[in-house]
């Protein structure tokens, strides 16, 4: 019997990046968005938290098995 198991899965992950100072709320959200776009970022991020959301799993039936 062959069945497939699927898990999903939040992986949350975390980064420690310095912001230059003086910038503005909104320079701020783009400089960490400007980061993360240009794949800067994701050299950081550290797996912080991992939740488990669901599992789920699909009997496959093969060629003459019975099930």
């Amino acid at each position: 019997m062959r069945v497939i198991v699927r898990v999903t899965e939040k992986i949350i992950s975390e980064a420690h990046i310095n912001i230059p100072d003086g910038l503005s709320e909104s320079d701020i959200r783009q400089h960490i968005v400007d980061r993360y776009n240009s794949g800067e970022m994701l050299t950081d991020m550290n797996i912080f938290q991992v939740d488990f959301e669901s599992i789920s799993a699909q009997v496959v039936k093969q060629v003459g098995e019975n099930l």
